[in-house]
């Protein structure tokens, strides 16, 4: 193990439930591996040289291996197959673990809902919460030949978990349980956008600070391709066309303009990029596509994810 990657090896792998799989990972020579905390994750590099994050699902502190729960996708960039083709002695680089879905430590109670594989994160919170006492529930929604973890979950909870069938259950059973939460709670919400604008949306109809809901999606929606623009890289004295269709990240790359990524879903916030505030008409501000920065941090216009989100003007002007 040397600066910011690990060289694991794939120590195990289990079928949790129709198209999910476990995977283990160790340190070849038996070492402890980085601590993390609750909602971490570590980006594995793939056969391609890409790079995929993954929820990191077992204990966080001072963890003989790390494990994570891939769902098989065959719609993406076949990140989700080639951890679903490893077997046991396979070699795995990853990242260490970093989180952007923390708790917070200083909540009352932590009401902690699931949608499909994004309970991974949800699991982590959990099994933190257990583990020192905190107070918590937990609500997992998923649909037929799901449920991954929910075993786990059942032990680790007990007792404090609702589990929905539908989308419509956990609709109609979040009505009521948003309201019957203490002052000082913190809700964290992790599945499909749509799920996650749901949730968010009947938190703050029934009276939660919207700075007391936390978001991690782990799917994104369909984009429309949008109009092209030019993108002034203000740093570099270079300007780069962006045609409809092409992401504002993929055009930087093949500039060769050196943009950190990893999901390209706008869900993990690691191509974030400042973006000079828009004057005049040619330059009229930014369609947020993603879903991390807050609404408050969209509304500044001073940063953006170029995996999705684009300019509404002709000109987009990058610190860059």
């Amino acid at each position: 193990m040397s600066g910011a990657v690990l060289d694991l090896v794939v120590a195990g792998v289990s079928e949790l439930c129709i198209g999910v799989r476990a995977i283990e990972l160790r340190d070849p020579a038996g070492r402890v591996l980085p601590s993390f905390a609750p909602g971490s994750s570590i980006a594995v590099q793939l056969g391609d040289g890409s790079r995929n994050s993954y929820s990191l699902t077992g204990p966080g502190r001072r963890p003989g291996h790390y494990s994570v729960s891939v769902r098989l996708d065959d719609r993406g960039r076949g990140g989700s197959r080639w951890m679903h083709d490893r077997r046991i002695g396979d070699p795995v680089t990853v990242s260490v673990p970093s989180s952007a879905f923390p708790p917070v430590l200083s909540a009352r109670h932590h009401l902690l809902v699931a949608g499909g594989i994004g309970v991974t994160p949800i699991l982590s919170h959990a099994r933190a919460a257990a583990e020192w006492g905190r107070s918590f529930e937990v609500v997992y929604a998923f649909g037929d030949g799901g449920g991954a973890h929910r075993e786990e979950l059942e032990r680790l909870s007990g007792g404090r978990l609702t589990v929905c069938g539908s989308r419509t259950a956990l609709s109609e059973h979040l009505d009521q349980a948003l309201l019957d939460q203490p002052l000082g709670a913190h809700l964290y919400v992790c599945g499909p956008v749509a799920m996650i604008d749901a949730v968010r949306r009947a938190a703050l109809a029934a009276g939660w600070p919207a700075a007391r809901i936390h978001a991690e999606a782990f799917t994104a929606p369909e984009l429309e391709p949008g109009e092209a623009f030019d993108a002034r890289l203000l740093g570099l004295g270079r300007t780069i066309r962006v045609e409809s269709g092409t992401t504002l990240l993929d055009a930087l790359l093949a500039e060769n303009v050196p943009v950190p990524n990893l999901c390209r879903q706008g869900v993990c916030g690691e191509c974030r990029v400042g973006v000079r505030p828009a004057r005049g008409a040619e330059m009229a501000g930014i369609e947020h596509r993603d879903s991390f920065l807050t609404e408050e941090e969209k509304g500044r216009g001073d940063c953006l994810m170029p995996c999705v989100s684009r300019p509404r003007g002709e000109i987009l002007e990058l610190e860059l």
